[in-house]
């Protein structure tokens, strides 16, 4: 029995030139620790990686032999979101800690009908496109944020998270109030 080429560590974007191939991933199966893997030309790949890695388009798989394997982004079912306060509808898809990726004239997120419904709501024009999604990566600049799901509720202060791979955990947040001071 033949072995898989495998892979043990990354290369970030820029850090790396010449890759032997690349693999087609989506932004989910961009989020990964151990996988078999199938380039473009069809060579299967092993990836194991000490720990679960966040992928961005233009990383790349490093092989044992030291060739690389180039990480492309996957065209998705997604919407494009524009509308005339652009910052304050960005600033409602990040309060939903929903990945995102941000251009000057649009923001591009995941197809959800909720957060669509509530875009709409605020007066965002909400566009279903098929592209690879390329969002921000998390608060210091690589990574991804977990989302939040707000739409089920088990307390007035619970809610849920989902790191995006299936996987979701559920806890609460105190909403401590200050007394009112009244000047007389």
């Amino acid at each position: 029995m033949t072995s898989l080429p495998t892979a043990h560590e990354i290369a970030r974007k820029g850090h790396w030139s010449d890759a032997a191939d690349t693999v087609t991933l989506s932004y989910e199966d961009r989020f990964l620790r151990r996988k078999v893997l199938t380039a473009g030309t069809g060579a299967g790949f092993l990836v194991d990686l000490a720990h679960t890695e966040s992928l961005d388009e233009g990383d790349a798989f490093r092989l044992g032999d030291g060739s690389l394997v180039a990480v492309r982004a996957a065209v998705e079912p997604l919407l494009a979101v524009t509308g005339a306060d652009l910052p304050r509808i960005a600033w409602h898809i990040g309060n939903r800690h929903t990945p995102c990726q941000i251009e000057p004239d649009r923001l591009l997120i995941q197809r959800d009908h909720v957060i669509r419904d509530m875009l709409e709501r605020i007066g965002a024009t909400v566009t279903e496109v098929d592209e690879p999604f390329t969002p921000e990566g998390g608060a210091y600049g690589h990574g991804r944020t977990h989302g939040h799901d707000h739409s089920h509720s088990h307390g007035p202060d619970s809610h849920t998270h989902s790191d995006g791979g299936g996987h979701s955990h559920s806890h609460s947040h105190a909403h401590g109030h200050l007394p009112h001071s009244h000047d007389h």
